[in-house]
């Protein structure tokens, strides 16, 4: 049976299980049929998960060996091809000689008869209407589209760039284009064209997939004056095709298509409407898949290369084995397109989970609306940020009444810590016996470091462990390993899921200087965390967000697990800057909720709160009032930026604004900067 949450405050959470399997659950699990199998095919002894992980660890070769052939992987030369061609990272070379392809590895449950005329795409509107997408349906509409990128001349290698909103035509367009062996890249259509711009133009695409508009918040989004400027930036492109979402919404005889710039421009409708055969492109292992991008809040984002084999091998020991999902499931994360997590959409197809599309707002309904699709569409597996968790819980909601959480087995939080607070509040006020979990990874990978597993208990504020195959340690300045210490997060063993390059890296300069400059051969995240001697994880946030009071370390997520109690603040940010003269400031920012006032009062409130349940080190030098705090499109918040804006060591650094969610808060900031250096 599953343990409630001890309610009693303690510091110490290692004793307090949120979620524990029942016996059923941890002998049916798929994990659990995957150490069994492996264990009699390698004559192992892996009784439970952390067997399982040191012979993942130990043994990488029989390891992922194991994955492609427990999932029946699809492709050529896997017999004969050895697992590791090259293990020495940056650049290990795994299972050279092997070919396969990603899109058929999804479209293959297309072919099941148990699955082929159910759900595989289930899109919701901001209104609650649905619409399904069998397996079949997705398969013909990827081989028309196919057909179509194909007459359009394009080729293995080329590279088609999207923006649209997170709607089925995007995973329609992502299959088609691997299904080719060309590469994807997709944007969100609410960044500026100058901002999708900066990222798709150094890709050289042949082909955009673009939109007329979205509809959000009840409001309707035009984008063609939009997609026009993007295509007349693209000096390579050779034809657009056109998503028309608000077809419904035009007035008579007005064209969607009109004012664009290019020769050739196709309606999506149209392009998926011819009847084709589908067809696969096998190409290596390590052949281009899709292009994500980082942040980019300075410069030109960095376009990060993932290859068609690590993404099925991961995606494959990620969902289908540490989340447990497969056929039957359905998932749902609302991702903007521009954050990876969007990808997770296609690992759960690949996994045969159907998923749920959504490009509404979230708070269409009300600030807990995620949580009536959820009951609306029969949920099993929700993944979301940590930010929308709090966020629903500082509202004061309760998101389970009047709702259906029955088919709801899991949550993943992810994105940034997520505070005891409210780990505490998704089982109290969503649903008892939910395995909520946090994982931390990344864009770099596409996929996780920490996480989840279906074998082992849940500790309030813990992440369980490593993912299968993850070499992760915390790493001292000094390179040495350590235990029940904050350290840096350090991989020290090649993962199939690892960057090919980074696009236009042509020396792989830029890759080395951005994960192999600490040492040699070794994986720096860029990540402060604590593995426990039980081998359990706690993330403290970004390396170069810590801050750092007289020579002690501090995770910026201690104080905002502190301060997340205190309901008169609606969100706050921290920052440790270090002075030109060799001081250190650290100004807490908040923003006051609804109805609530920073006096006097509530600031020595705030003050001694962190003193008396974190530390006199954790008491900010000012408290401030700001408007907001400003986010990333993914929901992160920027301290790293902002602390480089107030640095005086590094100029005064600005940040993109169309990178910002909210670039009004942002101008604050740099106002309240510039004033700050002004008077120095």
């Amino acid at each position: 049976m599953t343990t409630v949450i001890n309610p009693a405050p303690t510091t110490d959470n290692s004793s307090l299980i949120t979620w524990q399997p029942t016996e059923e659950q941890l002998r049916d699990c798929r994990m659990a049929r995957f150490a069994q199998w492996s264990a009699q095919r390698h004559q192992r002894e892996l009784k439970d998960f952390r067997s399982l992980l040191d012979w993942s660890v130990a043994q990488p070769e029989e390891f992922w060996g194991s994955i492609r052939q427990f999932f029946d992987v699809l492709g050529d030369g896997f017999d004969t091809a050895p697992v590791l061609g090259e293990a020495t990272m940056p650049f290990a070379t795994w299972f050279p000689g092997a070919k396969l392809n990603f899109a058929e590895n999804v479209l293959r449950h297309a072919s099941d008869p148990l699955l082929r005329h159910t759900p595989a795409i289930i899109r919701v509107e901001e209104n609650g209407e649905r619409s399904d997408l069998s397996w079949v349906e997705l398969e013909a509409r990827v081989a028309s589209l196919a057909a179509t990128f194909r007459e359009l001349g394009v080729q293995r290698g080329d590279r088609i760039a999207a923006i649209l909103p997170n709607v089925p035509e995007a995973v329609i367009g992502l299959l088609a284009a691997a299904s080719l062996g060309a590469l994807w890249t997709i944007n969100s259509p609410d960044l500026s064209a100058e901002a999708s711009v900066r990222r798709i133009r150094q890709l050289e695409p042949k082909i955009l997939v673009a939109c007329d508009g979205y509809e959000f918040a009840d409001k309707i989004i035009d984008r063609r004056e939009h997609t026009a400027e993007v295509e007349a930036a693209l000096p390579s492109l050779e034809a657009t095709v056109l998503v028309r979402l608000l077809e419904p919404h035009r007035k008579a005889g007005e064209m969607a298509g009109e004012g664009h710039t290019t020769g050739v421009r196709i309606a999506f409708d149209e392009a998926v409407s011819q009847p084709a055969l589908i067809s696969y492109e096998r190409v290596d292992f390590m052949a281009p898949l899709w292009i994500l991008f980082s942040s980019g809040t300075t410069g030109d984002p960095k376009g990060i290369v993932h290859g068609h084999g690590g993404m099925v091998l991961d995606s494959l020991k990620g969902i289908a084995l540490h989340q447990d999902i497969g056929p039957g499931d359905i998932y749902y994360v609302a991702a903007n397109t521009s954050w990876m997590v969007w990808n997770t959409l296609v690992q759960n197809l690949l996994a045969g989970a159907a998923i749920v599309t959504y490009a509404g707002s979230p708070k269409v309904t009300g600030k807990d609306h995620h949580f009536q699709i959820i009951s609306d569409m029969g949920v099993t597996m929700f993944a979301t940020g940590a930010a929308y968790l709090s966020m629903v819980e500082k509202a004061g909601l309760d998101p389970a009444a009047g709702r259906d959480f029955s088919a709801l087995r899991a949550i993943l939080s992810t994105g940034s810590p997520l505070p005891s607070s409210t780990w505490r509040w998704v089982h109290e006020k969503v649903k008892q016996d939910v395995h909520l979990g946090s994982d931390s990874g990344g864009t770099d990978i596409c996929g996780g470091f920490l996480g989840s597993n279906p074998m082992e208990p849940v500790h309030l504020g813990y992440l369980q462990g490593p993912l299968l195959g993850v070499a992760v340690e915390a790493h001292g300045p000094d390179g040495r390993p350590l235990l029940d210490e904050v350290g840096e997060m350090a991989v020290t063993r090649p993962l199939p899921s690892m960057p090919l390059f980074l696009w236009g890296d042509t020396d792989g300069e830029r890759y080395r200087s951005s994960y192999f400059t600490a040492e040699p051969g070794v994986w720096m995240h860029g990540d402060w965390i604590t593995r426990t001697s039980t081998g359990e994880f706690m993330v403290h946030g970004r390396a170069d967000a810590t801050l750092n009071r007289q020579g002690v370390r501090i995770g910026a997520s201690d104080i905002y697990g502190v301060l997340q109690d205190i309901e008169e603040i609606e969100d706050c940010m921290v920052l440790g800057v270090e002075q030109a003269d060799g001081g250190y400031w650290m100004p807490l920012f908040i923003t006051p909720a609804a109805g609530a006032v920073l006096d006097d009062a509530l600031r020595d409130r705030i003050r001694d709160t962190l003193r008396s349940r974190a530390s006199a080190r954790h008491v900010p030098d000012e408290i401030i009032e700001c408007p907001g705090i400003p986010v990333t499109r993914t929901m992160k918040r920027l301290e790293v930026p902002i602390k480089r804006m107030f640095s005086e060591t590094a100029g005064g650094q600005r940040i993109a604004r169309d990178s910002v969610l909210n670039p009004e808060v942002l101008d604050w900031f740099q106002k309240l900067a510039d004033t700050r250096r002004q008077s120095a």
